[in-house]
């Protein structure tokens, strides 16, 4: 009788966990092996004083196809930002909305000095025209919708967007989902996100981010698979028939195929491959509090920083989205700032005091309570036009090994979910061979 093939995921981020859960849907044995105390990976949520902080900056795209593939939304109870963002500036605050959805924020929207009519009509006529684009499209090799590559800031001007327009709010918008502010990231990036949010907006779970592992983690359960935390891994060996992994702590796991999903500098150390990037965009997000009774005055929308200086890129009205990330007495919001700061986090709260103090300068901030603090080395692999060509796939490495993680695909929850599920139908396919 032959006996159920093994497979050891090394990893549990959300690409391990989408990974072991269609492994072991598949019918095989499959234990993922995590090196810190629960998975997430780079998605996770801190509980404290009854407040909730995510890892950084984070929110869900609900339209990713993966996300909708992969997991329950209802069950998350999504808490969701209203579309647009408050565009601030020493002395002004701006309000840019979708009126597709809110019909009452059209007066404003026109109003608005940051906008011109013509940058309007070309954000009309480019989610227009790429509303009917399968998304898969903008990452699939032979099929991808455009074969030339090139910065978002080209691609805009190209289009006719003005400067202002693109310094004053794709800029700050932008360098929130790609951390970075100059625009040189590979303009697929922004047809795939820019058609996602106009199809379905983003949001948090009430829970946190960290709900969404956590879910994964049940269902990989549910069907058999098994989660081993504080399981660091050292060692992929693919030699001989049966590739070995080897933790920390010296024990050995013999298996028939290894799928390694860890963050992309280890996964370039188990595997040798060289084609996954690690050249990496950092950043910090500090959490603060006021009292319970402060507000923004932004609604559920974004406040992006408008001009480029050492204030923060964006603050995010956090318990205003998402009562539940804040006690009933207090107000949570954050402010990120993109790379690897050097300042303190007492002067990073002072720029943050002073940047809200110019935008709302009929107020003071004084009462402004650092409560956590993120400092993210790697928040995101750099992705510069023409990066997506030269990506590894799941069966890069040599033997029975392979590879799970946004790099496969490109950085994001998309693409880390896409490539759990491809890395798992390609271990499926080799081993009913």
């Amino acid at each position: 009788m032959q006996s159920t093939p093994r497979v050891i995921v090394v990893g549990g981020g959300l690409a391990g966990l989408v990974a072991a859960r269609h492994l072991a849907g598949g019918g095989v044995g499959a234990t993922l092996l995590e090196r810190a105390e629960s998975v997430g990976g780079r998605v996770r949520t801190l509980e404290r004083d009854g407040y909730r902080f995510d890892r950084g900056f984070q929110v869900l795209f609900p339209a990713y196809p993966a996300v909708e593939r992969e997991l329950d939304l209802e069950a998350l109870d999504l808490r969701r930002f209203t579309s647009g963002a408050t565009i601030a500036r020493p002395g002004r605050r701006s309000v840019l909305a979708d009126p597709r959805q809110r019909p009452g924020t059209i007066p404003a929207t026109l109003l608005n000095p940051d906008i011109t009519i013509g940058d309007r009509l070309r954000v009309a006529r480019l989610w227009w025209e790429l509303r009917g684009t399968d998304p898969d499209r903008f990452f699939d090799g032979d099929n991808r919708a455009r074969d030339a590559d090139e910065s978002i800031e080209r691609y805009l001007l190209e289009r006719g967007f003005s400067a202002g327009f693109i310094d004053r709010f794709v800029a700050p918008f932008y360098g929130g989902i790609t951390l970075d502010r100059s625009l040189s990231t590979s303009s697929r990036v922004f047809e795939y996100t820019f058609r996602t949010l106009a199809a379905g907006g983003a949001a948090v779970p009430a829970a946190g981010m960290g709900a969404i592992p956590a879910q994964l983690a049940d269902r990989v359960r549910a069907v058999g698979g098994r989660i081993e935390t504080e399981a660091a891994v050292d060692a992929v060996s693919s030699a001989g028939s049966s590739p070995r992994v080897t933790t920390a702590d010296g024990t050995n796991y013999e298996a028939d195929a290894v799928v390694v999903a860890t963050d992309p500098p280890a996964a370039r150390e188990l595997t040798g491959v060289e084609s996954i990037p690690t050249a990496a965009r950092a950043c910090v997000t500090q959490y603060y509090a006021l009292s319970g009774d402060e507000s923004l005055e932004t609604g559920k929308r974004l406040l992006l920083n408008a001009v480029d200086d050492d204030g923060p890129n964006h603050v995010v009205p956090h318990s205003a989205v998402a009562p539940e990330y804040a006690p009933a007495d207090a107000t949570l919001i954050s402010a990120t700032y993109l790379g690897e700061s050097e300042a303190s986090d007492s002067e990073l709260a002072r720029r943050t005091q002073i940047t809200l103090e110019s935008w709302y300068p009929d107020r003071r901030f004084d009462a402004l309570e650092t409560v956590h603090t993120d400092r993210i080395p790697f928040a995101q692999f750099d992705q510069p036009p023409g990066i997506h060509d030269r990506l590894p796939d799941a069966r890069s490495p040599d033997g029975t090994v392979y590879l799970a993680g946004d790099y496969t695909r490109w950085s994001s929850i998309q693409g880390a979910m896409r490539s759990g599920r491809d890395a798992a139908k390609a271990v499926l396919e080799d081993l009913s061979r």
